[in-house]
């Protein structure tokens, strides 16, 4: 029911205000003043009331929510182009919870037929509920004008799009809030066992998402993923409860806390420790902030190595001379995300609505959708402070899906090592596991500025965490691959004791009278600084092969042999139902062959990465150790070794006393650990390009100093 001037309006009834019969376009003005006595929906007596409008079942209007009021005022204005006034506009009102389903506060119908034209009518909607007429559940006031659009109503349209075509997957967002749910501390006990099921809920508007359970613990760790679109250039409040999962009973509440958006500047990640209320412990998150709107590369402000007298800057900031200046600091990557060609198509309509994001360890930051295209372009530039020179840049691709997550188109992962400096290249894009090719590439341009010294001395301190990633699973693919991996580094070992063992044999005289001749030189003048000096052959062995042009990639070649081959096994598993069985079998023992597969693949790597130090598989980590090693060579000459060991304990027991917070490392295996397996080998390799994928390359000067190795 309407009422405006005193008059109630109960349908379309009205001769006098009957619209022309030219059908056209209509404009309707809608101005959301007010709402008096509205029903009661919370415990405490009120309500958290916002509206929607919807015409012809699809939803227009969606208000901001008035906390905690009965009698809320939104005084918002909304201006929407009709086709036709057959159909009135149905207006609903909603209690936000911070549960996953709103009560329904009641709704109303405004039927546009009976509105006056070029006038403004204030009108009063009595809200109804149809299953209980006889409540009374308040009333909003509005303010209406209806406008009989003729001829070219584009310039009307251009400023009166709102939400109603947010549901049309039109790119009117504003941002995007990226949150990674890390883990909680010290919560609640909510079971007689002293533990919680603990998992968290997120909502920002009517957007909601709701965490893993994680099984009797008070310290959860999720390492989830959840991105919100922020609708309004002011950003929001994002609310955050925590509840304990129960098993045939309502779940229990935890605690909950929010996150303000409005202070936290966008393009960076924000580490946030939010204490619950109204219960026990914090939640630890990560929240990026990405504005959605898309510019072009040669305008975009952050566009800094660019601009000469910026890039000026940053050379000098990562100059030699400043080494020792804020070690962390290491130096900075740009990447501008410029186009995808010949995706995936992900939609029954043969498109896709491609969307790429952009990570650097923790850093995670996302371009705007292109809609309806396999050939979208992003033009899209983002820049990341780099701390550690041998993490790895990852793009992949997404197909945006208002109703589900985002489906995976394709993704590159590229070693901030391996990047040349202005050159703009199409990478063809891989499928998840990084394995193999998938359809379509991205054209990326990358420059990389670092400070050689302070990439160096951050090589030998732990490597960052990183928070999200992927759920360890039993997998008799990755369970065979890791035990693979390790026979061939256990074979390599048997293969060179065999070539000793043959010295000795006299299996070739030669050989056995030069290793003769070899032993009694060095035993008779053996000293320990030679360790660390015979170390140095195999690298320096290596070299000359490489310089030689001697392909030194068998291994790798081998290693993509066989992961090839374990695809396949795989793919017959899926159809032999013997096989099948096996793998269920493995499930029923899940914790155990996660544990054996994860220390083969420890083992095994630690193993691959020895020999791809030796490989110069990283030139700068190879120059990094033959600089250690000519290092340690001389400290052992010079130095007797009771004072290197005497130094080298002392350090290690006063460590804690000098510095309580600092993070006990070992060097060697934090070296190791930014060497890469055979595995992250192939994995960062490139696929070879069609030849008709070629981009126009842009060269720049790549000052010396930056840091990038001649080989």
């Amino acid at each position: 029911m309407a009422i405006w001037t005193g008059i109630n309006i109960v349908g379309p009834s009205n001769a006098e205000t009957t619209p022309p019969a030219n059908p056209g376009m209509y404009q309707l003005d809608i101005t959301l003043k007010k709402g008096h006595n509205l029903a009661i929906r919370d415990r405490g007596g009120t309500s958290d009331p916002y509206v929607k409008f919807k015409i012809a079942g699809k939803e227009v209007f969606r208000s901001k929510t008035i906390n905690k009021n009965l009698n809320p005022v939104w005084d918002e204005k909304v201006n929407l182009l009709v086709g036709s006034l057959r159909e009135p506009l149905y207006v609903k009102v909603f209690d936000y919870d911070f549960g996953l389903q709103d009560d329904f506060m009641g709704s109303a119908y405004l039927y546009l037929e009976s509105l006056e034209h070029q006038r403004t009518l204030d009108v009063t909607l009595d809200l109804e509920d149809p299953q209980y007429p006889d409540h009374n559940l308040g009333t909003l006031e509005l303010a209406v004008t209806l406008l009989h659009k003729e001829g070219d109503f584009r310039e009307s349209q251009h400023s009166s799009m709102r939400l109603s075509d947010v549901h049309r997957k039109a790119q009117l967002w504003r941002g995007i809030v990226s949150i990674s749910l890390i883990e909680a501390r010290d919560l609640q006990p909510m079971d007689a066992n002293g533990f919680s099921d603990p998992y968290v809920k997120f909502r920002l508007g009517h957007q909601k998402y709701k965490s893993k359970t994680i099984p009797k613990t008070l310290n959860p760790q999720w390492r989830e993923q959840f991105d919100f679109h922020l609708y309004e250039e002011q950003g929001g409040f994002i609310d955050i409860t925590v509840w304990d999962k129960d098993s045939g009973k309502k779940d229990d509440f935890m605690g909950r806390c929010s996150i303000d958006l409005s202070p936290l500047s966008k393009e960076h990640t924000h580490k946030l420790d939010l204490p619950l209320e109204e219960g026990e412990g914090m939640l630890v998150l990560l929240v990026t902030l990405t504005g959605a709107a898309a510019v072009s590369i040669s305008d975009m402000s952050v566009n800094i190595l660019d601009d000469p007298h910026e890039r000026h800057q940053i050379l000098q900031r990562y100059s030699v001379l400043r080494s020792f200046h804020n070690l962390k600091d290491v130096g900075v990557v740009q990447v501008k995300v410029i186009r995808a060609e010949g995706l995936m198509a992900a939609d029954v309509t043969g498109k896709s609505d491609p969307f790429c994001v952009v990570e650097l360890s923790n850093d995670r930051l996302q371009t705007h959708t292109v809609y309806k295209n396999l050939n979208p372009e992003w033009n899209k530039v983002f820049t990341f402070n780099v701390k550690d020179i041998h993490s790895v840049l990852e793009v992949t691709v997404y197909d945006e899906d208002r109703d589900r997550s985002a489906d995976f188109l394709g993704k590159v992962v590229i070693p901030l090592l391996n990047i040349q400096n202005g050159e703009r290249k199409a990478y063809a894009l891989k499928s998840k596991e990084l394995t193999g090719p998938t359809k379509g590439v991205i054209f990326l341009e990358i420059d990389v500025i670092f400070n050689a010294v302070k990439a160096g001395l951050m090589t030998l301190i732990p490597k960052e965490q990183k928070y999200i990633e992927d759920e360890p699973r039993v997998s008799k693919q990755l369970l065979l691959q890791n035990f693979n991996r390790v026979r061939r580094c256990i074979l390599f070992l048997i293969n060179a004791g065999c070539y000793i063992n043959s010295c000795f044999e006299w299996d070739s005289p030669q050989r056995s009278i030069c290793a003769f001749l070899v032993f009694v030189l060095v035993v008779w003048n053996f000293e320990l600084y030679m360790i660390p000096l015979v170390l140095l052959l195999p690298l320096a062995w290596n070299y000359i092969l490489i310089a030689s042009g001697k392909d030194t990639s068998q291994d790798v070649q081998a290693m993509e042999d066989l992961l090839e081959d374990e695809d396949e096994d795989y793919d017959k598993d899926d159809k032999d139902p013997e096989r099948k069985s096996f793998i269920n079998k493995l499930y029923a023992i899940q914790d155990v062959c996660i544990s054996v597969q994860n220390a083969l693949d420890e083992v095994a790597s630690y193993g691959e990465r020895i020999k791809n130090t030796f490989n110069w598989t990283v030139p700068f980590l190879s120059w990094l150790a033959i600089v250690a090693l000519c290092v340690a060579t001389v400290l052992i000459y010079y130095i007797p070794l009771r004072y290197i060991v005497l130094a080298w304990g002392v350090n290690k027991f006063t460590k804690k006393l000098r510095d309580p917070y600092t993070i006990d490392n070992n060097e060697l295996l934090d070296f190791l650990s930014r060497v890469p397996s055979d595995v992250q080998v192939v994995q960062y390799r490139e696929l070879k390009l069609d030849p008709s994928h070629s981009p126009n390359k842009r060269k720049k000067n790549n000052p010396g100093g930056w840091g990038h190795s001649p080989v």
